[in-house]
């Protein structure tokens, strides 16, 4: 393998990745509190506890925090995501996650940090599977009906 193949960073489908923010949006707004800053819904998933807290709102984006407050596990740190809606896309995508400040759309490998070159979309796809199990299996009342629209 020459040293060009190495070198080359990790290019993310762009369609993919829209595709999976939109569907995350739209399952995001099923469980949104009302959106007023400081509004929160709990939920809970599997026996653990999750609070989803709004903690910004602006004319075109809501920001919300996804947080667990309950312990699942000792071997598991507790579920912290900072998510953005933006309504004028319809899109969410999770702009920090536990302990990282800023997800970079992608990272060299290996890095100091052991980050994983696609880490944006797995985080996103993480927000994907944890909305749908919120969904299909969580106790939280939904603010639509899949028949009827918006409750």
């Amino acid at each position: 393998m020459s040293d060009m193949a190495l070198a080359r960073d990790y290019v993310q489908s762009l369609p993919k990745y829209i595709t999976l923010c939109e569907r995350n949006y739209l399952r995001a707004l099923k469980l949104l509190p009302p959106e007023e800053h400081g509004a929160q819904r709990a939920i809970e998933l599997a026996n653990v506890h999750y609070v989803i807290e709004v903690q910004g709102c602006a004319k075109y984006t809501t920001d919300i925090a996804i947080k667990q407050t309950s312990n699942g596990s000792v071997f598991f740190p507790s579920l912290h995501l900072e998510v953005r809606l933006y309504h004028d896309a319809k899109v969410a995508e999770v702009v920090h996650h536990d302990y990282h400040q800023r997800i970079k759309p992608s990272y060299r490998y290996p890095n100091p940090k052991m980050h994983q070159k696609d880490e944006k979309y797995q985080v996103n796809a993480f927000l994907a599977e944890w909305l749908m199990a919120c969904l299909e299996s969580g106790k939280v009342p939904l603010n639509w009906d899949v028949n009827n629209g918006l409750v």
